[in-house]
Formats: structure tokens, C-alpha cells, sequence
């Protein structure tokens, strides 16, 4: 039973100068236990002898003797705290590195439970117990265990950091703030405490926000990445698929090349054969007739000359064929080109097809394009509805600002694009000059224009109704199959590319690839100049139709 009662009264074995379990308890004359070391200690550098508890003062030092019925007890106490500490390791854990030992605690250092900021101290369970039942010690100001506790003491001063200079934003003592701090604004540490432990609170929330977008952020990545390969795995197909049906067009052009060919050198060989056969024939003739000839020739019966030269008719040749013109030609030219012409109309007709594809995959990208009055050049015309433009007979003199063209007869769209992709349609129709494409929204209006990627301008145009140029620097000059009458233009912000389509014919009129866009994009638009009438027709925006 007694033990039973040990951690209700434990405070009853703590020596309250040492604040340890008792070492050779002593009884003093006024009734209260000490070690003896420490009463010895405290009466030696102590004027009078007095006791520490009850300041009662004895005019002679008491002899002193241990008290053996506490002795006994603390004996117990111990064996109990011994099998406390052994059963509840989470509790009475051996001081580890980075965690604050005890600072009373002798021999095993334990895990310190609270840091004292009066004392300086920090306190396993134990060794804390004065500090939570003793009325002088509950005043003290407890923490959560810290080292270096020296470092709360003002350096100069030597007293606790208790205020907390706004002016300075720096940690106090009392004595700084009425000496090195005159004039500043103070505030207790608690209070600094807790607005900025509202702050940290506040900007932890908003890391927790960041963090959490960013997370978001890798899950549309990955996201994008599986679109990606399954796109990639889908256009691999495709493009397999492809390439399969040409290699097999090709394969079977070749083919029939080769049968064509070999049939044709069959007919020559067949043809020449005959004509050996011939040749051969006509020979075993010449030579019975030479034989004949020369046999008479040598004969010294003059009847039997004259009368066999009748016979033979030496005046006439044998009757043979005119070889002169007869030739077995070797050429395959004509094959050949032929063969080859084929596969290139079942290229372009596979091209076609792919492109009018690609037309409509683009086309589901439309966006509403109007011009933007601010931008135009003063010599060009905008309909009310900002979807047509054309050059006019007389310049205009509309406001000036910093977006306008000064030089360039231009305009652009109201609309931008920084991502995604984007997509609208041009009419061209009854124009012999035009511009079309993008350009960097930062991008320099006034004087002379270098249409080029290098500045940021990325379009195609048509002069004089028949040169039509892609303008990379260097300009590349297109060879068109028909005239475009619509024109579509293509923006994929992300991969890069601008592309130009002829709209009414599904053919790719140019694309430039690997582009480095770094800020928004603006359709770009010139009607090009009026030329007599010649290039009088508008620029047209009109709706998309898919076909």
C-alpha cells in the first residue's frame, strides 16, 4: 500500500535546495528534511543558519544526523522509479543527441520534459515536479525543452529577454529598454509572439496553398506527358500506317516497273531472234549461190560457162531483204517516267488526304478574330463588324499611340494567344498583294518593318498576283498548284509551329516549325497598298466551315 502512494507524495523525498531525490536525509530543529551535503553547503555560504524553507534562524548550527526513516523511504522511492522508469520508456527516455537532457539529473542523463526560463534549467519529469507543485516555483515560466538557454539572457545586462523592440526588431531586456532603447516601441515578447506566430501561420498556409498547387501542378504534367504518349503512339501508328501504304505503293510501282520492263526486253529479244533467224536464212542462200558462182568461175568448159552463167543470171543478186532500216531499240525511258509519274499522283492524292485530315483537326481551334481599330495604319479602311479591311484611296488621320503602324500598312487582331492553340480563316479573293501571320505583342509599330522570325514576325505574302514567299529569313519562294482564295492560319503556341493552309484546295501552303515564342502572339494583317485599283478588294476574316 505504501508504495502505491510513492508518485502521489514523491515531492515529500525532493530536497528543495538540490530539487533531487534525497542523498543521507537530515532533519533539521524547525521540523524540515535536507540532504546533508546541501544544508552544510548552504549554512557555509550563509551569513546566519537559518532554515531555507522557513527562513527560521538557530543561533547555534544544529549537530546534524541522518534522518533513517526518510532514508529508508527514499531507499523505496528509488526501487520505484527505477521500475517506473524501466515500464514507461516513453516517458523516462535516455537523453539522445539533439534532444535536451536534464540538466539535474546525475549519472544517465534523461529527456528533458521543460525548460525554465527563471532558472535556466531544463527538467526531466522528476526533476520538473517542484515546478509543478511547489507555490514559489509555478510562477517560473516554463517552454518546451531548448539548449542554450544562456542565449534568452540579455549579453550586456545579464536578465532575461522579456520585451521585444519594434523599432529595432530585436529581443530586450527591462534595463535596455529604459537605456540603449529610449524613445522605441516596445511590446511584451508574448504579445510580438503571437502576431507573428499568426504571420507564420498565415504564410505556412499560403506555402501549404503553394505546395499544393505545385503538386496539382505535377499531376497535369504527368497528365500531359500520357496525353502525350498517347498521342505520340497514335500519330506513330498513323504515320506507320502511312508510310506502310507508300512503301507498298512504291514496292508494287516497282513492281510493275520491273514486269513492264523485262515484258518489253522479252518482245525485243523475241523480235531479234526472228530477225537472226532471217538474217541466217537469207545467208545459207548467199553462200549455196556464192558456191555456185565460184565453182563456175573456175571451170575450163567454155559451153558449160556461158551456158550455166544463163542460169544463174550473174547480172541480178539473189533476192533478199532491205536491212538497212531493220534496228532493235534499247530504250525504257518513257517506262520508267511513266512509272514514276504514277506514284507521284498516288503521293499527291495521299497527301491530300492527309492534309484535308489535318485541315479539319485544326479547324475545331477556330477563334473569333476582329481587327483592332488601334493598331490599323491610317491609309486602311475597317468595316463597322472589325472583319474586313482594305487600303484607302485617302490616309486618314485617326489618333496616334504607340500600338499603331506608322510605315507598314498593318493591323492586328484584337485577340491574343500565350498558350494553346488557335486557329481562323482569311479571304484572300481578287488580291494581288497580301500579308498574313503573327507577330510578338511587344513588338516595335513605328518605321520600317523586317517581316522575319529573327523580329518576331512570322508570315507569308503574295506580290504582283504570282510570287508567293514565306518570310524565314531568307524568304523561301512557294510554288502554289492553284491560287489561294482563303487562306487558314494555324497557331500552336506550345509546339512551336505556325502553319498556312489553302483552304479551298486542303493544301499545306507553308509551315514554320520549332518556333521560340517567349510572349503573347497577335494576328498580323496587311491589305498591302491601294495600286490604282488593282489591290483594291478587302481582307475578308470569315467564319470556318468544315467540309
Amino acid at each position: 500500500m505504501a508504495a502505491a502512494n510513492y508518485h502521489s507524495s514523491e515531492d515529500q523525498f525532493l530536497c528543495s535546495i538540490c530539487l533531487d531525490v534525497f542523498t543521507d536525509p537530515v532533519t533539521i530543529p524547525c521540523g524540515h528534511n535536507f540532504c546533508k551535503h546541501c544544508i552544510n553547503e548552504h549554512w557555509n555560504t550563509s551569513d546566519q543558519n537559518l532554515c531555507p524553507m522557513c527562513k527560521k534562524v538557530f543561533i547555534s548550527r544544529p549537530e546534524l544526523h541522518v534522518n533513517t526513516f526518510i532514508s529508508e523511504m527514499v531507499v523505496q522511492f528509488r526501487q520505484s522509479a527505477q521500475q517506473k522508469t524501466s515500464s514507461s520508456s516513453s516517458e523516462h527516455q535516455e537523453s539522445k543527441p539533439g534532444e535536451v537532457p536534464c540538466d539535474v539529473c546525475t549519472g544517465t542523463k534523461l529527456n528533458s520534459l521543460k525548460s525554465c526560463l527563471v532558472c535556466l534549467a531544463s527538467y526531466c519529469e522528476t526533476h520538473l515536479e517542484p515546478h509543478l507543485t511547489m507555490t514559489g516555483l509555478k510562477r517560473h515560466q516554463l517552454i518546451d525543452p531548448v539548449e542554450n538557454l544562456e542565449a534568452r539572457m540579455c549579453t550586456k545586462h545579464d536578465k532575461p529577454l522579456e520585451l521585444f523592440c519594434k523599432t529595432d526588431q530585436t529581443c530586450v531586456c527591462m534595463l535596455c529598454s529604459v537605456l540603449d532603447h529610449k524613445m522605441h516601441e516596445f511590446v511584451p515578447l508574448k504579445e510580438e509572439y503571437e502576431g507573428k506566430k499568426v504571420k507564420l501561420e498565415k504564410t505556412e498556409a499560403e506555402i501549404q496553398q503553394m505546395i499544393q498547387k505545385r503538386r496539382l501542378k505535377i499531376q497535369d504534367i504527368k497528365h500531359s506527358v500520357d496525353l502525350s504518349e498517347e498521342d505520340a503512339e497514335r500519330k506513330i501508328a498513323e504515320g506507320v500506317q502511312v508510310f506502310t501504304a507508300l512503301k507498298e505503293s512504291v514496292e508494287r510501282s516497282q513492281a510493275n516497273l520491273i514486269d513492264t520492263i523485262k515484258a518489253k526486253h522479252k518482245t525485243k529479244e523475241n523480235q531479234a531472234e526472228a530477225f537472226i533467224r532471217e538474217l541466217e536464212q537469207e545467208i545459207s542462200e548467199l553462200m549455196k549461190k556464192s558456191n555456185e558462182v565460184k565453182q563456175l568461175a573456175h571451170t575450163e568448159d567454155h559451153l558449160h560457162l556461158l551456158q550455166s552463167v544463163q542460169t544463174l543470171d550473174i547480172h541480178h543478186p539473189p533476192p533478199s531483204k532491205d536491212w538497212t532500216k531493220v534496228s532493235i531499240r534499247s530504250s525504257y525511258e518513257p517506262t520508267v517516267v511513266n512509272a514514276v509519274s504514277q506514284l507521284e499522283e498516288t503521293l499527291s492524292k495521299k497527301i491530300k488526304t492527309l492534309v484535308e485530315a489535318e485541315l479539319k483537326r485544326v479547324q475545331k481551334y477556330e477563334v473569333d478574330v476582329t481587327f483592332n481599330p488601334d493598331t490599323a495604319h491610317s491609309i486602311l479602311v475597317l468595316s463597322d463588324d472589325r472583319k474586313q479591311v482594305r487600303c484607302g484611296k485617302v490616309q486618314q488621320f485617326p489618333p496616334d499611340n504607340p500600338q499603331r503602324f506608322s510605315t507598314n500598312p498593318g493591323v492586328l487582331g484584337k485577340q491574343n494567344i500565350s498558350s494553346e492553340k488557335l486557329y481562323y480563316e482569311v479571304q484572300v479573293k481578287r488580291k494581288s498583294d497580301w500579308d498574313l501571320g503573327v507577330v510578338r505583342e511587344s513588338n516595335n509599330r513605328k518605321g520600317e518593318i523586317t517581316l522575319s522570325p529573327q523580329y518576331g514576325y512570322w508570315t507569308i505574302w503574295l506580290r504582283e498576283g504570282n510570287e508567293y514567299k514565306a518570310l524565314a529569313g531568307p524568304s523561301v519562294l512557294l510554288s502554289l498548284k492553284s491560287r489561294p482564295q482563303k487562306v487558314g492560319v494555324f497557331v500552336d503556341y506550345e509546339e512551336g509551329l505556325v502553319s498556312f493552309y489553302d483552304v479551298d484546295a486542303a493544301a499545306l501552303i507553308y509551315s514554320f516549325t520549332d518556333c521560340s515564342f517567349n510572349e503573347k502572339l497577335i494576328p498580323y494583317f496587311s491589305p498591302s497598298l491601294y495600286y490604282g485599283g488593282k489591290n483594291s478588294a478587302p481582307l475578308i476574316i470569315t467564319p470556318v466551315v468544315v467540309n
